[in-house]
């Protein structure tokens, strides 16, 4: 019966070595979980039967450091649950893993090959929440949008002398027939740029005349009055005036301007807000992810365009995941089904882009564990070699 209790020690302790060994081999691998290994008591009716290892449980409740990358697709989860993957045989893989990259297909990839999921987008890049599949980021040219709207806020300087356009008739190459002038830039459908530029006259107290010129024309397009309250805040014109004008080879273009917010007050005219609507187009260059998991594709011109959203997973029970390679996780029967949603909704934790999550294993108790487990063995081995010289003094006697 000794034999059989130490050569279940002996199993046991080499189950216990193989998973140190593990441990301290993963010791820098991203997204890896630290496994211990439990025991538990064997016996056979009231006689003592040996060991035998009951699980090897993983910890998930301890989170890998967090290290910045610079690499914008890299990304750490700081909580709860788990990336959504994919392999090429449509197995779906959970991981804690962040490294992602492009594939030649341009779509979210792991450095295993398994492809990202999360929420993907129509044709007018509207968020399809609910809709879960493969992340792939557009590479295509960004179209370029004329602009229709120019919010433009400014401080108007009451202090400023009015100008008799009877003696000084609007010029904009005379600076003595108007108070001020600013110009924003705009872009027509073919993305080219035009210059509009607003030319401000004090014509009488708390009252104004705005004239827009396009391209630098001599002929103003329109011609607006403003006038103020005598508290400085605007009295007209109380929504916004159109600007149209023909654009070269594209469509006529019609741009609203807004002097919302606009004030008149005895300090030098400056401009708070020169916000046009429009771009030109603009290439791929690069890839942005925000915390909640919202993935950009940047383009050349400034602009961003929604490309997806990924997605997390968690379960009841994690220790039931069953565990595979590329640092990674199936669901089981054990682990219940997976509880899906955006990083930083419910228990799930947020997005760290830029960054990576390093293993959870602390190599000074694993090397501790192991001269541990280097004594148990050996004192398991010991138990046969008493043992065997019982049996052998026994045979001697008889």
């Amino acid at each position: 019966m000794s034999f059989n209790i130490a050569l279940s020690g002996l199993d046991a302790t080499n189950t216990q070595l193989n998973t140190i060994s593990h441990n301290i081999a993963n010791a820098s691998t991203y997204g890896f979980k630290q496994s211990r290994t439990e025991f538990s008591a064997v016996y056979n009716g009231m006689q003592p039967g040996g060991v035998e290892v009951a699980a090897i449980s993983q910890n998930f409740d301890k989170n890998g450091s967090v290290s910045g990358t610079g690499r914008s697709m890299d990304m750490a989860i700081n909580g709860n649950g788990f990336f959504v993957t994919k392999d090429h045989m449509g197995q779906t893989l959970y991981t804690r893993a962040g490294v992602f990259g492009t594939d030649k297909n341009n779509y979210v990839v792991g450095n295993t090959g398994a492809k990202l999921q999360g929420y993907s987008v129509d044709s007018n890049n509207n968020l399809l929440t609910g809709s879960v599949g493969d992340l792939q980021i557009s590479t295509s040219s960004l179209a370029a949008k004329a602009t229709d709207k120019l919010d433009f806020v400014a401080n108007f300087d009451a202090s400023s002398d009015v100008i008799d356009q009877a003696v000084n008739p609007f010029d904009p190459a005379d600076p003595n027939s108007f108070n001020s002038s600013y110009t924003s830039k705009v872009y027509d459908s073919l993305g080219n740029s035009h210059t509009v530029t607003q030319y401000f006259t004090k014509t009488a107290d708390n009252t104004w005349e705005v004239n827009v010129q396009v391209d630098g024309g001599s002929t103003p397009v329109q011609t607006v009055p403003v006038t103020f309250n005598t508290d400085g805040t605007l009295a007209s014109p109380a929504g916004s005036f159109n600007v149209a004008f023909p654009a070269p080879g594209a469509n006529a273009m019609s741009i609203d301007i807004s002097l919302a917010g606009s004030t008149q007050f005895g300090a030098a005219f400056g401009v708070s807000t020169n916000n046009p609507n429009g771009y030109t187009s603009g290439e791929l260059a690069g890839v942005r992810v925000e915390d909640n998991g919202m993935l950009f594709a940047t383009y050349t011109n400034g602009q961003s365009q929604l490309q997806g959203q990924v997605i997390l997973a968690n379960f009841a029970n994690p220790q039931g995941l069953a565990k595979t390679n590329g640092t990674a996780w199936t669901q089981s029967y054990s682990s219940g089904a997976p509880v899906m949603g955006t990083p930083g909704t419910g228990v799930l934790g947020d997005l760290t882009p830029g960054a990576l999550e390093g293993s959870n294993v602390d190599l000074t108790s694993e090397l501790v564990n192991l001269m541990t487990a280097q004594r148990n063995y050996q004192a398991n081995a010991k138990t046969i070699s008493t043992s065997d010289k019982l049996t052998q003094a026994l045979f001697n006697a008889v």
